[in-house]
């Protein structure tokens, strides 16, 4: 089972426009204790986000001593900034609601950001996903994990399937003996795969990789 970003945004979210005030945005993260505004235009299409980040660079402005440390031109001009035109980064990085959970992580590790807008084919916001959101994986009930490890076992590789899989918190551990090391390898690097997995305890006793050949008795 693949969950997809729709399976665990969330739906309502708190977005602003582009005239939205400094001050509007300011108290909108705190009342509502989110990271980041979405920005959307007439069309409810999404044009930007506005982060935590973002403001900040307004905030540094209260020292004296901290503009200096602005050395970009962008944070000098967001630090100017009145409105959330001025402060979004822009265009907004996004995702669809099909796309797998695993490529909105992706995004958010590598472009250290908390908070995916997630919108239509045209561009319209149906939702936001955030960090805590991609972690609903992890709800799913180790049973129900078992159970399609062992039919990806059967049914994928065609291999024993009384290989003994228990699941506890997430965690697998896998025993018995496969036909090859290298299908033993495969199902553990598959199951690693298996959403709601939080770590593989490979315990399985594999074949000699190089089998001892009796010779000729001289």
């Amino acid at each position: 089972m693949k969950t997809a970003v729709k399976d665990v945004m969330t739906s309502q979210v708190v977005v602003v426009r582009r005239g939205a005030s400094f001050k509007e945005m300011a108290v909108a993260l705190r009342r509502f204790r989110v990271s980041a505004l979405p920005v959307i235009d007439d069309e409810e299409k999404v044009i930007g986000v506005v982060s935590e980040a973002d403001m900040l660079a307004k905030a540094a402005l209260i020292d004296p001593g901290v503009i200096d440390g602005l050395v970009h031109h962008k944070e000098v001009r967001k630090a100017g900034g009145l409105t959330a035109g001025d402060l979004m980064t822009h265009p907004a990085v996004t995702v669809r609601p099909g796309d797998s959970v695993e490529y909105a992580a992706r995004l958010m590790s590598n472009l250290r950001i908390k908070r995916l807008p997630v919108v239509d084919a045209g561009g319209g916001l149906v939702g936001v996903i955030s960090r805590t959101d991609l972690l609903a994986v992890y709800d799913r009930p180790d049973e129900q994990i078992r159970e399609e490890i062992q039919g990806l076992i059967r049914h994928e590789f065609g291999a024993d399937p009384h290989l003994a899989v228990t699941v506890e918190g997430g965690v697998v551990s896998l025993q018995g003996s496969p036909e090859t090391a290298a299908l033993g390898r495969d199902i553990v690097r598959k199951i690693r795969h298996v959403q709601g997995v939080v770590a593989v305890r490979d315990r399985l006793s594999y074949p000699d990789v190089y089998p001892i050949v009796a010779g000729p008795v001289l």
